[in-house]
């Protein structure tokens, strides 16, 4: 597969129905440094009248300093085939594994050299617009359904909303 440059409007059905069955890699870094890793939540829509998406990434994570050192980051969508190796990324540190090269990814460049993957069959590039962490002072729905995502798992993720300035699709050679 090769990616070709998309609308993000003619995306956001099937970019947003990976997540639950399949989920995504989110990259944030450049052409000297990044990371990946595997995501389950992922919001994409309208905010301040732009296309957005919006990524959560808990401190604790590696990917977590790229995010906060970058301008940029991406959202890639891997095929239904490629599910151990987002396995493998949601699961291993790249402070100790390259996960990249482990998984045998082929990275590209989008605005403000921002990696992706060749092998994607959606993807989007974003810049960041509002960063904000999350707080269980907000909380409003019954504890039941939101305190079980913390706890051992790491303290409470970090939200952060991006323009999508690229979009990408998947085309067969």
């Amino acid at each position: 597969m090769r990616l070709q440059a998309a609308d993000p409007k003619t995306l956001a059905g099937e970019f947003l129905q990976a997540f639950g069955s399949q989920n995504a890699l989110l990259t944030a870094g450049d052409q000297e440094r990044c990371n990946t890793m595997t995501i389950g939540w992922c919001q994409l829509g309208r905010l301040w009248n732009l296309p957005v998406c919006t990524v959560y990434v808990r401190p604790e994570r590696y990917t977590y300093q790229f995010m906060e050192s970058h301008d940029y980051f991406s959202v890639c969508v891997l095929p239904d085939s490629a599910k151990q190796t987002l396995a493998l990324c949601g699961s291993q540190s790249g402070r100790l594994v390259n996960k990249i090269k482990e998984c045998g990814l082929t990275l590209r460049y989008g605005a403000g050299e921002t990696p992706l993957f060749e092998e994607a069959a959606l993807a989007v590039v974003c810049k960041k617009l509002f960063v904000q962490d999350m707080s269980p002072t907000c909380v409003t729905a019954s504890e039941d359904k939101v305190l079980p995502y913390y706890g051992k798992k790491g303290g409470w993720h970090r939200i952060y909303t991006g323009e999508i300035v690229e979009a990408y699709t998947a085309i067969k050679n």
